[in-house]
């Protein structure tokens, strides 16, 4: 993620880009209409912030916080709640970062917990998973206090952390990563990611990639692959909404199509959302089509069965 005295070089770059390249995007969906066009996003409501909140357990290998928002819905409504995770290259940036995106879900009415989580390369793969399995633990924890349903927990992430998110959804329930930490309450209903590194040994030996598992691909092959959600499909993969910028030069393109098209040929429904002209960073700071064609993606996942009694 770009630093403040960054952002409006970006917007500067990405605003000539739309004059040379024109505005909007291409948007795929494995199954009929994208949601965004059958009318699924909701009419907004208010929402109430929590003081910020610790959600790691006692003798944590660091303390980590997450900021919550709690619609302000019935008192007996059951809802919706989001797990959302910040990029920065699993080595910086925090939750406030997504704040404006956890404001959205809120609104549309879900619980939202974002939250921070430990930094390469102090930490290592697969701490930082390790951190988002607790804050599930820590989110079924409090369900019926914040009247949680949570067989609808979602995920959203962008970059790193929709990496994360992607890698829980994917493989943080069971198997090799689903130890000592992970289990049913990691279990995820959709996914709503953003710049999406899919599969890590698609990357040169760079500084953020090697920092994070440790190592370069010659040298740990099996972590890179571990740590590749692209690498971790299986039939039992939730539904995915991917958006990405066509332009992206720090995580390429074929990481989101390649991926969808892995998803798309096991028939697992999901979304894809390229941003025409859009590199990285833009895709970001100018995301707000993507991000409401993604909820509305969301709320087709999660809103109430109809059960009808005749």
């Amino acid at each position: 993620m770009p630093d403040l005295r960054l952002m409006r070089r970006y917007l500067s770059l990405s605003a000539l880009a739309l004059l040379m390249s024109g505005c909007g995007a291409t948007h795929q969906a494995s199954r009929g209409l994208p949601a965004i066009e059958q009318g699924m996003l909701n009419t907004p409501q208010t929402f109430t912030r929590l003081p910020t909140q610790h959600y790691t357990p006692d003798g944590w290998a660091q303390t980590l916080s997450a900021q919550v928002l709690l619609p302000n819905t019935s008192a007996t409504e059951r809802r919706p709640a989001a797990l959302i995770v910040h990029g920065g290259g699993w080595r910086n940036r925090g939750p406030d970062d997504m704040e404006a995106i956890a404001e959205q879900l809120a609104a549309q009415g879900y619980v939202t917990v974002n939250i921070e989580h430990r930094f390469a390369p102090e930490y290592r793969f697969p701490e930082q998973l390790y951190d988002l399995q607790q804050a599930m633990s820590w989110l079924h924890s409090n369900a019926e206090r914040w009247q949680v349903d949570t067989d609808r927990i979602v995920g959203v992430g962008f970059s790193s952390g929709a990496h994360l998110i992607s890698l829980l959804a994917l493989a943080g329930n069971e198997g090799p990563l689903g130890e000592p930490y992970g289990g049913e309450h990691a279990t995820l209903a959709a996914v709503l990611v953003g710049g999406l590194p899919s599969d890590l040994l698609k990357f040169d030996d760079g500084r953020l990639v090697v920092d994070f598992i440790g190592g370069t691909r010659a040298e740990k092959p099996e972590a890179y692959a571990l740590a590749s959600p692209a690498r971790q499909i299986t039939l039992q993969a939730p539904p995915f909404f991917l958006f990405h910028g066509s332009w992206d030069q720090l995580v390429p393109v074929d990481h989101a199509t390649d991926f969808y098209q892995a998803l798309q040929a096991q028939g697992t429904e999901s979304e894809l959302y390229l941003q025409r002209g859009y590199g990285h960073f833009a895709s970001f700071l100018l995301r707000d089509s993507a991000i409401e064609a993604g909820i509305a993606f969301l709320n087709r996942q999660v809103q109430p069965q109809v059960v009808d009694s005749k």
